[in-house]
C-alpha cells in the first residue's frame, strides 16, 4: 500500500489489522470506492500543506499538525492504558517514533521545495524499502519475481530523479530519506501489530512523533498565524478521514483490488500542481511513478497468490 498516508499520523499497519478483523467482504467496487475517497483526502492533505509551505518551517509545521490531531487519540487512551507494555515494546514504540519524526519532517521540508507530483511518486518507494527491509532484517523470502519488481521500482525512481539531466533538489534527498524511514517505521510496526492491538499501535504512534517533534520545532519556532494553525487543523482532519477510509476499503475488499486505486494520487498531484500551484507537467515523474506503482501492485499481486497457496480456501479444500 503506498505510504502517503504514513505523514498524516495515524497507522497504516494498525489500521491494515483494524480492517483485517472487520467482516472482511468481496466487494471489489466498494473497496475501490473507499480507496478513490481515501486519494482525495490525502491529496486535500498534501495542498494544505503545500499552501501553508516555508510560511511554517517544516519541524514546526508537523508538530502543530500532530499536537491538533490529538483530539483523534481520546478513543485510544483507554486501550493503551490497558496495554500495559513491556519494556522491550515500549523501546520498540520508541524507536518507531523517533524514525517516524526524522520522517515526517523531511516530508514537510520537501513539499515546500518540489512539485506535489515529485512528492507523491516518491512516496511508492516506501514499500518497496519494505520489501528490501523485511528481506534483509526479517529473513523473509525474496524469490526472483520480487526481486525483478523490486528493481524495477528502482528504476523507476531513477526516471524521476533522471540525474545528471536534471538538477536533483534537496526536496528530492529529503524524500528518498522520508521512504526509507517510512518503512522502518513499518517494520516496527509489523513487530508490534502481533502483540498489541490495532489502537495501541496507532496511538503510540502518535504520541511517540508529538513528543519526538517537540524539540525540533522549539529550535525553529517563529509566530504562527491563526489562519494557517487552522490549515494545519485541516489536515489532522483530512488525514483521518483519509485513514478512515482506507479502513473500510481494507474491509471490502483485497489489497489486490484497491493497491493499483492509489495510482490516482499520482493523476490528481499532477493535476493539482498544474492547475492549483501552477507546477509544470512532468510527463517523466508520471512514467517514474507508473513503473513504481506497477512494481508494487505486482508484488501485492504476488504474496496474494502466496498466501492462497498456503492456506486453500474453503472450495479449493472440497474434493
Amino acid at each position: 500500500m503506498c505510504d502517503v498516508g504514513h505523514c498524516f499520523g495515524l497507522d497504516l499497519q494498525g489500521l491494515e489489522a483494524f480492517g483485517a478483523g472487520m467482516a472482511a467482504q468481496d466487494r471489489p467496487l466498494v473497496g475501490m470506492f473507499w480507496m478513490v475517497l481515501t486519494g482525495l483526502n490525502f491529496v486535500a492533505v498534501t495542498a494544505i500543506v503545500k499552501h501553508v509551505g516555508s510560511d511554517v518551517p517544516a519541524a514546526q509545521g508537523a508538530f502543530l499538525r500532530y499536537l491538533l490531531g490529538l483530539v483523534f487519540l481520546i478513543p485510544m487512551i483507554g486501550p493503551i492504558m490497558a496495554a500495559r507494555l513491556t519494556k522491550r515494546q515500549l523501546k520498540l514504540f520508541a524507536g518507531r517514533g523517533v524514525v517516524h519524526t526524522i520522517a515526517v519532517i523531511l516530508w514537510f521540508y520537501a513539499m515546500a521545495r518540489i512539485p506535489i507530483a515529485d512528492v507523491t511518486a516518491m512516496n511508492y518507494l516506501s514499500p518497496v524499502y519494505v520489501t528490501l527491509g523485511a528481506a534483509l532484517l526479517l529473513k523473509e523470502a525474496l524469490p526472483p519475481r520480487r526481486l525483478a519488481a523490486v528493481v524495477m521500482a528502482l528504476i523507476g525512481a531513477i526516471i524521476i530523479l533522471r540525474p545528471g539531466f536534471r538538477e536533483i533538489d534537496p526536496g528530492h534527498i529529503a524524500m528518498l530519506g522520508t521512504a526509507l524511514m517510512f518503512a522502518a517505521g513499518y517494520l516496527i510496526a509489523k513487530q508490534l501489530s502481533g502483540e498489541v492491538s490495532a489502537a495501541v499501535v496507532v496511538g503510540m504512534l502518535s504520541i511517540t512523533v508529538t513528543i519526538g517533534l517537540a524539540p525540533f520545532a522549539w529550535v525553529v519556532w517563529v509566530p504562527v498565524s491563526m489562519a494557517d494553525v487552522g490549515w494545519l487543523f485541516l489536515v489532522a482532519c483530512f488525514a483521518t478521514a483519509g485513514h478512515y477510509s482506507m479502513t473500510l476499503a481494507f474491509a471490502s475488499a483485497p489489497l489486490t483490488v484497491t493497491q493499483p486505486v492509489t495510482f490516482l494520487q499520482l493523476i490528481w498531484a499532477v493535476l493539482l500542481g498544474a492547475l492549483v500551484f501552477s507546477e509544470p507537467v512532468d510527463g517523466w515523474v508520471v512514467f517514474g511513478g507508473a513503473v513504481i506503482m506497477a512494481s508494487i501492485s505486482f508484488i501485492t499481486w504476488r504474496e496474494a497468490v502466496a498466501k492462497r497457496r498456503i492456506t486453500p480456501t474453503a472450495h479449493q479444500t472440497k474434493g
